[in-house]
């Protein structure tokens, strides 16, 4: 088996856009955004908007769903003033962002190169493709831990008699949806609410019961009379606690407590559509859980199980989500758990390829053979000019004013128009309520910064860091070990091929071995493992341990001693395959005339009936359409990558071609 490194790589290719960090088209998105609109006010919500992404792109890992939620330890002054700021961001000023030109704001991010990514394990020669030029060409199904791989399928809702009627979506008045909305989330001084029961029977009242705490948990009610007439007053059961825990006595007995359901979304991340559904259900989005967060540009299935919401009310959703569908629902004991997925499954659609019959042939069946480097894909590092790495390095080595200036100074890249107003400020100033105020958006990782400055003043930045979340604290240094480990994984491919050696580690059940002499005849390139540095881990007996060495040393730290005096930036490590060989790979060549036209049905097609796609034997373009599955934490770009002999870098791929950005 081959090796071949990325400098002999031809420039002109087409565009590649990551899975976390692309953005939708602005009029896509605006298109969505009236529809999402008119679906509120047809159903009376009013709710506030979902608050735009942070405004540092970076990924995280897939952690509990409350860990994106805005801290509670800031001063209440700018707890208040955030929630003020946040519902007044204008839909008109975020298409403005999104109008200026991406490729010219991405001239500073980074390369493959720059994070380590710089060999290929195949000998083909490389071709142009053009992936995720429509966000439709990239479908991803989870696959579950039983193996299955999911698909929304069944949009039939479980027969319940404890379930209320279809009335309750309809008895109440926009008015008294309002107004019980605020009573719900303490937004007015009001202690209760009453309903007039305009046409009084026993049914009305009942139906008005079940309405009031099935859409507004936390909520109690009652029947008073006053003057004659009948009144539902509502009112709180059990203070601010009630909206985050469903009340227990409101639900069967025989039932599971949580309720599982297939999400099918569109070109939105796993955590904004949570956000999404956690505001139509009025309740909090920690009630929801998940095995895997799901990329945004691109079609995702994926399960979700939510706490005591029943299937009828999830169900309802589809009545008025634009670009989401629920299914499959079933009750169950249990909630899910991240990680406990078994991979993902992709359906990717290269479109306008150059590349020869004979060279998608040598190409695929490489994938398929061998498969690729398991790189961390470009998403791990941010986008803009300080790559993610630089503050993870930052905090291992205790520098906590880099820390700050990293996350906080101003930066050429994609970043939107407050945030540069804001670091524009915070350079003049260094005051950090001042550069606070020019950010409407404060739940990003500069805004939670900026307000742990403002509570515990600057010569506490270790508190004031750690008002932010938990898991974007520490994706910061999982981006510096990942740095590292595509570093050394580089080099371990470069002096030693594709072939176990002497010296390498491979696992036996959770354990890291060392492979001898005897026995390396026993293992493949696919047994061998590298590890990401920390306290807990062993390095390869070959020259490879030398060069992590160097590495961090030359980043003043000792990997003797990767204890960090705040036990949550103390490093235990682990171990990632080197190699990864894709699962259930297929593929085919299609030709087509129309570049917007889908080139295959998706689960919603197929619910709806839609005929599948009938492909010409000659047309305008050529796309390859593939077909594979990955374990978790594995990225489908580095087995595009490998496929097409190409950088995937935003930088690189947006000075070549944008049209993907369409």
């Amino acid at each position: 088996m081959e090796m071949t490194e990325v400098t002999g790589v031809s420039l002109k290719r087409g565009s590649v856009a990551v899975e976390d960090n692309d953005r939708a088209a602005p009029a896509e998105e605006a298109k969505r955004q009236k529809i999402l609109d008119h679906c509120l006010t047809k159903s009376q919500s009013e709710l506030e908007h979902v608050s735009p992404p942070s405004g540092v792109n970076v990924p995280e890992p897939p952690e509990a769903v409350s860990a994106r939620e805005g801290t509670k330890n800031s001063d209440v002054q700018l707890e208040e003033e955030e929630e003020e700021e946040e519902d007044g961001l204008s839909e008109e000023g975020e298409e403005e962002e999104e109008a200026e030109s991406f490729a010219d704001m991405m001239k500073h991010g980074l390369t493959e190169l720059d994070v380590g990514i710089t060999k290929f394990v195949s000998s083909h020669q490389g071709f142009s493709g053009i992936l995720k030029e429509r966000y439709s060409d990239f479908v991803v199904h989870e696959i579950g831990k039983d193996g299955r791989i999911s698909h929304l399928d069944d949009l039939s809702v479980p027969v319940d008699e404890e379930d209320p009627t279809e009335d309750v979506f309809t008895v109440l008045t926009a008015e008294e949806k309002q107004r019980l909305e605020e009573l719900q989330l303490f937004k007015n001084k009001e202690t209760s609410v009453a309903i007039e029961v305009i046409e009084d029977t026993k049914e009305k009242r009942t139906i008005i019961h079940q309405a009031i705490k099935s859409l507004f948990p936390g909520l109690e009610t009652k029947t008073e009379d006053r003057e004659g007439k009948k009144y539902i007053v509502a009112y709180h059961a059990a203070g601010k606690k009630a909206l985050a825990n469903p009340r227990k006595h409101s639900w069967p007995k025989s039932r599971g407590s949580y309720c599982h359901f297939v999400l099918y979304k569109e070109n939105k991340d796993t955590m904004d559509a949570i956000n999404v559904l956690s505001k139509y259900l009025r309740v909090k989005p920690n009630i929801f859980s998940y095995m895997g967060t799901k990329d945004k540009r691109a079609i995702t299935v994926q399960e979700i199980a939510v706490l005591k919401i029943t299937a009828q009310r999830l169900a309802h959703l589809n009545k008025c989500l634009m670009n989401f569908k629920l299914g499959n629902f079933s009750y169950q004991k249990n909630p899910l758990k991240l990680g406990e997925l078994q991979g993902n499954h992709f359906t990717v659609v290269l479109r306008n390829i150059t590349g020869t019959d004979e060279q998608v042939q040598q190409a695929m069946n490489s994938l398929k053979e061998i498969g690729f480097i398991n790189y961390y894909g470009m998403q791990r590092f941010g986008t803009t000019a300080v790559p993610t790495y630089q503050v993870g390095r930052a905090i291992l080595q205790n520098s906590w004013t880099e820390v700050m200036d990293l996350i906080l100074k101003p930066r050429s890249g994609a970043e939107k128009g407050y945030l540069v107003k804001c670091r524009e400020e915070w350079a003049k100033t260094k005051d950090p309520a001042a550069a606070l105020r020019k950010l409407p958006v404060k739940r990003c990782v500069e805004g939670q910064l900026l307000r742990g400055l403002s509570k515990y003043g600057m010569k506490n930045i270790v508190s004031a860091f750690g008002i932010i979340p938990r898991n974007n604290r520490l994706m910061y240094i999982h981006s510096y070990q990942s740095y590292v480990w595509n570093n050394m994984v580089s080099k371990r491919i470069e002096e030693y091929g594709l072939r176990p050696v002497p010296g390498d580690l491979v696992l036996k059940g959770a354990t890291a071995t060392y492979v001898d002499e005897e026995d390396v005849n026993n293992y493949s390139i696919h047994d061998v493992v590298m590890p990401l540095p920390g306290f807990d881990v062993i390095y390869p007996k070959h020259k490879i341990s030398e060069a992590y060495r160097e590495m961090l040393t030359a980043d003043n730290l000792d990997i003797d001693n990767m204890r960090h005096k705040i036990r949550d930036y103390s490093l235990s490590g682990a171990y990632r395959k080197i190699i990864i060989r894709p699962q259930n790979v297929s593929w085919e060549v299609v030709a087509y005339d129309d570049p917007k036209i889908p080139l295959f049905n998706t689960d919603v097609d197929n619910l709806e009936g839609k005929p599948p796609p009938v492909f010409a034997s000659e047309g305008k373009y050529r796309a390859l359409k593939m077909d594979f599955s990955l374990p978790p934490s594995t990225y489908a770009t580095m087995a595009i990558r490998e496929v097409l002999k190409m950088d995937t870098s935003i930088k690189n791929q947006t000075q070549l071609n944008t049209t993907w950005l369409r």
